[in-house]
């Protein structure tokens, strides 16, 4: 109610004031005209009293009373024309006063019913900060949100003896329901396939059977397929599973990832943004998450009300001596085929991704080079040979966890993988 009183009242004093000049119908209470006119009265007065005191001579006091006389109507003329020409029609004044009051007044409220939001409470710190502890403590279970958010969207389409694969894979857990590898592999080949649901079962069991030997990567990826299960949301078990991996790996880029997501949902940006930044510093441009990162930083530091200019794109060439750079498309060529026509573009990128596979096959290379391939044949659409080079890549490293994280990461970033 104050709010009204207060905006009213300076709605109504900044109106009036307008109204009241356009009343008044000009800026002084006088023209010039009249000043001149009552100087010369005075001078007409004056000559009389020079000549009864003999100043003058009755000749020279003729001759200043036809001059004075002469200004005398020379200023009346000019005081009339001002008035005719200042003087407004009588109903004009209090039409435009009318009219003024109400477009400051009623146009105000019209754009504040618009763009403002009557009826929103004050909400001071401490509120805001209960209201994001009440969202915290009241976060919806896995299943809630698994059943809020309906059913999954079909997967990618997937070649004939990749799918005889998983079939296989999937017959073989259920004899064997406690092999750790193989839950893993169905875990991330389910995911792979677009079947997060199923995915997250398999990880789930995974985690329980590792128990205190789960590692940040177990937990951050458990709390990922709960993410992709709820369609976005972090639920209350998802956020346990970032907590427990950042404990086991402080540093653990994914895991920092959604604690900030999470931190947006609860209504705290001020945390998300001290959390995304953190993480933007630490990021290359071909991280999986460098993209959506960017995309939600920047509003994130607009509801906590900091000024914040989102950086360049970081490089990400190694410059370290005796090692060769990749030959694939890097960020810089990427950026380099902006202006290109699409034929072109495809062109060039299709160019360095054909020197890369003909690489991989020949001579192999890191993890770095294949989760590449596959991000540039998914940029590419070629998703069967995306799904192909990621089946071999998984056999390539299948006794290296950090790799086949690595290439999951590019995998998702191709849309092959939840």
């Amino acid at each position: 109610m104050i709010f009204w009183i207060v905006t009213g009242a300076l709605a109504l004093i900044i109106s009036g004031t307008m109204a009241a000049a356009a009343m008044r119908g000009r800026a002084g209470e006088q023209s010039p005209a009249a000043y001149d006119l009552e100087v010369y009265r005075v001078q007409l007065r004056d000559v009389d009293k020079d000549l009864a005191r003999g100043t003058l001579t009755e000749d020279e006091a003729t001759r200043l009373r036809t001059e004075v006389s002469r200004r005398i109507l020379a200023a009346d003329a000019a005081l009339q024309a001002a008035h005719s020409g200042m003087d407004q029609p009588r109903a004009a004044g209090p039409i435009l006063a009318a009219v003024l009051v109400i477009a400051a007044c009623g146009g105000s409220y019209v754009l504040y019913a618009s763009l403002g939001a009557p009826g929103y409470g004050d909400l001071p710190r401490e509120m805001r900060l209960a209201m994001s502890e009440t969202q915290r403590t009241q976060r919806l279970t896995q299943a809630e949100a698994e059943t809020r958010a309906g059913p999954m969207p079909p997967g990618p389409a997937i070649p004939d003896d990749f799918a005889e694969l998983m079939v296989s894979l999937r017959k073989a857990l259920e004899d064997r329901p406690d092999d750790l590898r193989g839950l893993e592999l169905l875990a991330r080949n389910e995911a792979m396939v677009g079947n997060a649901r199923a995915a997250l079962a398999a990880q789930q069991h995974l985690v329980t059977l590792k128990g205190d030997t789960a590692t940040a990567d177990d937990h951050t990826f458990l709390a990922d397929l709960m993410v992709i299960s709820a369609n976005g949301y972090i639920s209350a078990e998802a956020e346990q599973a970032l907590r427990r991996a950042l404990v086991l790996d402080p540093d653990h880029p994914e895991a920092r990832y959604y604690l900030g997501l999470y931190f947006a949902q609860v209504d705290r940006p001020d945390a998300a943004f001290r959390v995304w930044r953190s993480l933007l510093d630490d990021s290359t441009a071909e991280d999986a998450w460098t993209s959506a990162l960017r995309v939600q930083i920047e509003e994130a530091a607009s509801r906590a009300g900091i000024r914040f200019v989102l950086p360049p794109l970081p490089e990400t060439a190694d410059d370290t001596p005796g090692l060769t750079p990749p030959k694939g498309p890097t960020a810089q060529d990427v950026a380099a085929a902006q202006d290109m026509s699409p034929e072109a573009r495809r062109e060039m990128i299709g160019g360095m991704v054909n020197g890369l596979l003909e690489r991989l096959g020949n001579e192999g290379g890191p993890p770095e080079d294949w989760a590449r391939l596959i991000a540039s044949l998914g940029v590419l659409g070629e998703v069967d040979r995306a799904v192909a080079i990621y089946a071999e890549a998984q056999d390539v490293f299948q006794n290296d966890p950090d790799a086949l994280e690595q290439i999951l990461r590019a995998a998702r970033a191709a849309g092959l993988a939840q």
